[in-house]
């Protein structure tokens, strides 16, 4: 297995090693490697099949297929996120005085990604790496509602075996999608109350969320209202710093 990963990336760095040729024949990719022809053939068949190279139909030669770009920028994209959402995050956490989270999804949950305290939390607080369902909370909330409704029903399915409350969710998020916003009360701690907004990158496809975590006792209608402009103000400036559109 080892070895077989150590001959495939050295392919790999064979077809990267020339900023002027972008092509590589078979024949010469076993020369650059060392390795049999027969050997090379076999490990490119199963690179194809991923989508890490690449077969030029006109010549029969190979390139760098568009997966590592997709990595790639699926990598940079949660490292400036995280960097630019966590200058943002202290402004707000400073402004406002609570905890404010970053959460990213990872198929049907979020992880929370980044956090930053308030002087006036109290300390029941989600975990840094911590998974949590896609259903739980107004961060994970404005993500399903952000997400292609197909998707969104899919993994709602997958998480609430209820059918009544799988229905009173997905009714919701047309709504929640529309207002920009989710509101959430004791979902996840008890006697903690959550506001949040969704976060879009490039393609105004959603990322991630941003969420304030107050104390319930502390929420009233005034101050409702203020935390979710300042929620929203502070997602699209993210948003806009890692590529979405105005």
């Amino acid at each position: 297995m080892v070895q077989s990963i150590d001959r495939a990336m050295s392919i790999i760095s064979v077809l990267v090693s020339d900023p002027n040729k972008q092509h590589w024949s078979i024949s010469e990719i076993a020369e650059q490697t060392n390795l049999p022809l027969s050997t090379v053939h076999r490990l490119i068949s199963s690179l194809i099949k991923h989508g890490l190279i690449l077969q030029v139909p006109e010549s029969k030669q190979y390139k760098v297929g568009y997966t590592w770009m997709e990595i790639g920028l699926r990598i940079l994209d949660k490292m400036d996120m995280r960097a630019v959402a966590r200058t943002v995050m202290e402004r707000l956490a400073a402004d406002v005085r609570e905890t404010v989270y970053l959460n990213i999804p990872q198929g049907s949950h979020a992880i929370v990604l980044e956090r930053v305290e308030g002087p006036m939390s109290v300390r029941s607080m989600d975990n840094l790496g911590e998974r949590i369902p896609l259903h739980i909370g107004a961060a994970n909330k404005t993500i399903l509602a952000s997400m292609n409704p197909t998707e969104a029903e899919q993994i709602v399915t997958d998480l609430i075996p209820d059918a009544e409350k799988r229905r009173e969710l997905l009714e919701r998020l047309p709504e929640i999608r529309q207002n920009g916003y989710a509101a959430s009360y004791g979902e996840k701690t008890e006697g903690t109350a959550s506001i949040a907004a969704p976060i879009f990158g490039v393609n105004q496809k959603v990322v991630g969320a941003l969420s304030i975590g107050v104390p319930s006792y502390r929420i009233n209608e005034q101050l409702l209202s203020s935390l979710i402009e300042q929620t929203q103000q502070s997602a699209q400036e993210i948003s806009h710093k890692i590529g979405a559109l105005p």
